[in-house]
């Protein structure tokens, strides 16, 4: 691709979708080579993969000779090296709430639902479907209740996470619904992040970035 830029993912991780959300919101082209998390014990295990990301996770992000990981950390520095369409606000303020609801997604609610998490709870502990389902949830709607506070009372939040305009936050949050809603989580007690979710999805750069978009979604 022109941009140089090669995204590591897989169809079903939510890393990998708030990144591909990051890419299209900047209007950025990249080639996708997914790595199949569960097929043959998960690609990700493969040497060759672990030896470009030790922590055997995806995404990554290729850019040049550059290899980078942590879903947050690409989608910042694509911010610092493409400005185009930003995804931070430009005042300080307004970049630590972003920042913050970002993290709160990123980093409290997502890593506790995560599929190595999951497969922990099964084979470590004995956790049946129900039971993991049970965590999901459980996870899931502690921190959008926490969001949805978080959204709902301040006037920095517009048709997005902040101002009229998605960002960072919007595209980790729109991920984490999808996950909700995969585990059958009502979202009926969180009215703003159902208005922002139906905002991005109208969007196209959240559309094509949406898993059943992928080339390694499965078919039917």
């Amino acid at each position: 691709m022109a941009s140089g830029l090669v995204l590591y993912g897989y169809w079903r991780s939510s890393a990998a979708y708030r990144v591909r959300i990051a890419l299209n919101l900047k209007g950025l082209g990249y080639e996708n080579r997914p790595v199949h998390l569960v097929k043959d014990g998960g690609e990700q295990h493969a040497p060759a993969y672990a030896a470009m990301n030790p922590q055997e996770l995806v995404p990554s992000l290729r850019d040049g000779e550059q290899v980078l990981t942590q879903s947050l950390a690409i989608m910042e520095y694509l911010d610092e090296t493409r400005p185009q369409s930003p995804l931070l606000p430009a005042d300080a303020q307004g970049r630590a709430r972003v920042r913050a609801l970002a993290q709160l997604v990123a980093c409290d609610i997502h890593p506790l639902g995560n599929l190595r998490v999951l497969q922990y709870l099964e084979r470590e502990l004995g956790a049946d479907e129900a039971q993991r389902g049970g965590w999901s949830r459980h996870w899931i709607a502690a921190g959008f209740a926490a969001m949805e506070a978080m959204l709902a009372s301040d006037a920095a939040t517009g048709r997005y996470c902040h101002g009229d305009a998605p960002g960072l936050a919007d595209a980790c949050l729109v991920p984490q619904v999808y996950n909700a809603r995969r585990w059958k989580l009502s979202l009926d007690d969180y009215p703003t992040i159902r208005r922002i979710d139906a905002a991005c999805n109208a969007l196209e750069a959240f559309r094509a970035a949406a898993p059943e978009a992928q080339p390694d979604a499965p078919v039917g």
